[in-house]
């Protein structure tokens, strides 16, 4: 994971953001793996905590106005938060590996509905651009 400075993240759109706490999620969710196959408990439950913090962090900022996803994504954001709190219970490395098939499907669909919304945006800019040209054209 890269390491952003405050102005940098400030620059980002909430979108950008979001895809980064689910990077951020994934990175220690791997890293609480790595802990409890070292026996480093105390490692694993930090980590897994912070992961968890941040599935609530990504509930809190669902916009429900979107429709029903956004209550789908809350139910499996839930879901995962109860499984985070199991295997840190349990100390199970197959439930983490579950939260983390899960997150980084989200995660892909986030990103690919990232990259065609500039697509699409751009695509608008360039129509506007080229409208704006022809109409000066014609007014000369």
């Amino acid at each position: 994971m890269s390491l952003i400075t405050k102005e940098a993240l400030h620059k980002k759109s909430p979108q950008e953001i979001t895809a980064l706490l689910y990077e951020a999620c994934i990175v220690n969710l791997e890293e609480s793996k790595e802990a409890i196959i070292e026996k480093n408990y105390s490692l694993a439950n930090s980590k897994l905590q912070k992961a968890n913090d941040i599935l609530h962090r990504l509930g809190s900022g669902l916009n429900y106005e979107a429709g029903i996803i956004a209550d789908q994504l809350e139910a499996v954001y839930n879901y995962m938060a109860e499984c985070l709190i199991k295997a840190n219970i349990y100390k199970d490395v197959a439930i983490i590996d579950e939260v983390i098939i899960l997150l980084t499907n989200i995660s892909s669909a986030w990103s690919k509905a990232l990259v065609d919304n500039r697509d699409i945006q751009s695509k608008t800019i360039k129509q506007k651009a080229n409208a704006y040209e022809q109409n000066s054209i014609y007014d000369n």
